[in-house]
């Protein structure tokens, strides 16, 4: 609260204008006043029955907490996380500034903040949450009725119930922000473009309809699991390689930079989740250009590269990628090398699992479709 009602005393004197609120603190003061109602009540209901012990049996607590766990209180909890990681990295983006740097050293040397700075500050309503839990079972624990244990523990279920749903959103918004980026950085050159073989005159080009990449880079569709910077070795150079693994394809792409800004290229907006060397390409006004085209996991080897074949070349930690066709003939092969040995080796064990599962997927897929109905025993 000491690091925004600063900041919205700077903006009604004209600083840091630009600087958005909501984007740093979400439903900060709605979220401060619930959990403070919360805490009166809660200890309202202990003083209560202490004033009275001679007259109350028990602490009734049930009105209390039915009132904000069934209502606003994981309500608040829930917009605030779903815009946490979000404000972490706008609040990054935002710290490169001398004068919001100003800013910051100024409330950080407030005594109520304790020397902590503000991501250490954003997250705490983050770790409540979780804690309410155990409040809960504490209280069902020391209960000594039935029903309000039974009350209580119904509560309980809801609010653990409620903080797995926020996970699943959380890595669901996460996920889709991811892809939507990677639909902006992801060039997909056109046939023409790809192989030079292939000529196709200026009038009949319309005639190719290229699958767009919103279609290809559905988060509904697939998962990217694993994603990283390797070199690709060319026959007379090296390039900066970026691939992305999905839970059924490998996409081969070179890295570029300063083109031309892509739209949403602005560092204040871009998917947290996205690795330091995509937001890098992004800044840069870069992109990923695929090359060739995508590897399905069933036409997908990968091989292992000894040091001695490639020694003179000066490669290192290298290994093959083979795009093998339907007829198992190689149409493609990439040649890769990783900065160290143990990250070939996590690309090479993360390509293997990746194709095992596929196929494990595949074959269920099968099984499913062919296995008959059992046959009555009176046939």
């Amino acid at each position: 609260m000491i690091f925004m009602n600063t900041l919205k005393y700077l903006q009604i004197h004209e600083y840091l204008l630009d600087v958005d609120l909501w984007r740093l603190f979400a439903n900060l003061e709605e979220l401060t006043q619930t959990s403070l109602g919360f805490v009166n009540s809660l200890f309202g209901i202990i003083k209560d029955y202490v004033d009275t012990s001679e007259t109350s049996s028990s602490l009734d607590f049930i009105s209390v907490l039915t009132k904000y766990f069934q209502g606003s209180l994981c309500q608040s909890h829930q917009t605030y996380c779903l815009n946490y990681s979000a404000a972490i990295f706008y609040l990054e983006s935002l710290r490169q500034r001398d004068d919001f740097g100003i800013y910051l050293k100024w409330c950080e040397h407030n005594e109520q903040c304790r020397r902590l700075h503000l991501p250490e500050l954003l997250v705490a309503p983050l770790q409540r949450l979780t804690r309410y839990p155990l409040l809960l079972k504490n209280i069902w624990k020391r209960s000594m009725d039935s029903a309000e244990k039974i009350m209580i523990y119904s509560i309980k279920e809801k609010v653990e119930k409620s903080i797995r749903d926020l996970e699943g959103k959380v890595k669901w918004l996460d996920n889709f922000q991811k892809f939507r980026y990677l639909q902006e950085i992801i060039v997909w050159p056109p046939l023409w473009d790809r192989d030079k073989r292939f000529f196709v005159p200026e009038c009949l080009k319309h005639i190719f309809k290229e699958h767009t990449a919103e279609n290809i880079l559905s988060p509904t569709n697939r998962h990217l699991l694993y994603e990283g910077k390797l070199t690709l070795a060319e026959s007379t150079r090296f390039l900066d390689a970026y691939l992305f693994l999905f839970n059924d394809f490998l996409l081969v792409t070179k890295t570029k930079r300063n083109k031309k800004k892509l739209g949403g290229s602005d560092p204040g907006l871009m998917c947290p989740s996205l690795t330091p060397e995509l937001q890098a390409v992004i800044r840069e006004g870069g992109s990923c250009t695929v090359l060739d085209q995508p590897i399905p996991l069933d036409r997908l080897v990968v091989k292992s590269i000894e040091p001695l074949h490639l020694s003179v070349f000066g490669l290192r930690n290298a290994f093959l990628i083979q795009h093998e066709n339907r007829y198992r003939q190689c149409i493609a092969a990439f040649l890769l090398q990783a900065q160290t040995e143990n990250i070939k080796k996590t690309w090479m064990a993360q390509i293997t699992t990746a194709i095992s599962c596929f196929t494990r997927n595949q074959e269920t897929k099968k099984i499913s479709l062919f296995t008959l109905p059992t046959e009555s025993s009176e046939i």
